[in-house]
């Protein structure tokens, strides 16, 4: 063994080492965390339920925790592990790749869904803290197309495919019109932070790829495959409005990539026109409106303020919705 495999070997040990002491250290402090919070709720429970009292006893106990183990145990922690506790009430079910950051993050929303969604996300597509917490300004459950139709099944392709994309980390000018090369350049010098908005099991594969036919050449803007689903997904961006000569453009890059790039191992292509503006009529009477493997999505290249986050959802669950009920209806 040379000096740079030893170097090398002792690294891979510290690092290794360094990695266990931070899982072991990381549980103990979320079981710590979820047994006072789990005391704090049992004393509630036994007739100590007023919400006067009950403020009064953690913020009694947080002065006197404060001054014996320092300010990891003020009021606001103390409020945080009772939350903890009761929205994760089954300490075996505690995911440990997740630091007490996490969990705390994912306590303040309202729902059991929404938290399981960001938390297992999390887990599955390895974000840290900030990632997390800008998933969830950005509102991403709520974006998941599966999510607006109130019926999410784990890995159907409504369940990858969100409406609208935020893109605001590309960094490009929000005054004036960007091209569609400028956007697709960004999104290649951006590709982990784009792979992270999409979601989990995105592999890049190609840009500008190739197609080529007795008769023509064409090229593909972006082509992602997705190994949850086993799919090609096939990526075309458009800066103007929505127009049917776009649909149509979509469709064939997705029938000429099942013909020439699929092989028999793989699942139907899908097809993503990612668009500034989309035009909901268009998209109602197209094939994007009968064909399960082609979406029109929306993107912005910045981050809306809650409020009108918020609008663009509910407009995009209304039109998702009205789709459904008059699919059911034929």
């Amino acid at each position: 063994m040379d000096q740079t495999q030893l170097l090398d070997s002792i690294k891979k040990v510290i690092t290794e080492s360094r990695q266990r002491v931070f899982r072991m250290a990381n549980s103990a402090l979320l079981q710590t965390y979820w047994q006072i919070g789990k005391l704090i709720i049992d004393e509630e429970q036994n007739g100590n339920e007023k919400a006067e009292y009950g403020k009064a006893t953690l913020r009694n106990l947080a002065k006197q925790l404060t001054l014996e183990f320092g300010k990891g145990f003020d009021y606001t922690n103390l409020t945080n592990m009772r939350k903890f506790f009761l929205a994760f009430p089954i300490l075996d079910a505690l995911r440990q790749e997740l630091s007490w950051t996490h969990y705390r993050l994912i306590c303040r929303l309202d729902s059991e869904e929404k938290r399981n969604y960001y938390l297992n996300e999390s887990v599955a597509t390895n974000w840290n803290s900030r990632t997390l917490q800008r998933q969830i300004n950005s509102m991403a459950f709520e974006r998941v197309l599966e999510h607006q139709s109130g019926n999410p099944e784990t890995n159907s392709i409504q369940n990858f495919i969100k409406d609208p994309y935020i893109f605001e980390f590309l960094g490009l000018p929000t005054h004036s019109k960007n091209s569609e090369r400028s956007i697709e350049t960004a999104i290649i010098d951006h590709l982990q932070q784009f792979l992270l908005e999409f979601g989990k099991g995105f592999a890049f594969v190609a840009r500008q790829q190739h197609i080529a036919t007795d008769t023509s050449d064409f090229y593909i803007d972006l082509v992602f495959y997705n190994y949850l689903l086993k799919c090609f997904v096939v990526i075309d961006l458009k800066t103007g409005n929505l127009s049917h000569q776009d649909v149509g453009q979509i469709d064939m890059y997705v029938r000429m990539y099942d013909d020439l790039k699929r092989s028999s191992d793989d699942n139907p292509t899908i097809g993503i026109l990612l668009c500034s503006e989309k035009d909901e009529t268009i998209v109602k009477y197209s094939v994007l409106n009968d064909k399960s493997q082609l979406f029109a999505s929306k993107y912005l290249l910045y981050l809306p303020k809650e409020e009108e986050l918020k609008r663009l959802v509910e407009l995009d669950r209304l039109n998702f919705n009205l789709d459904i009920d008059q699919e059911s209806n034929q």
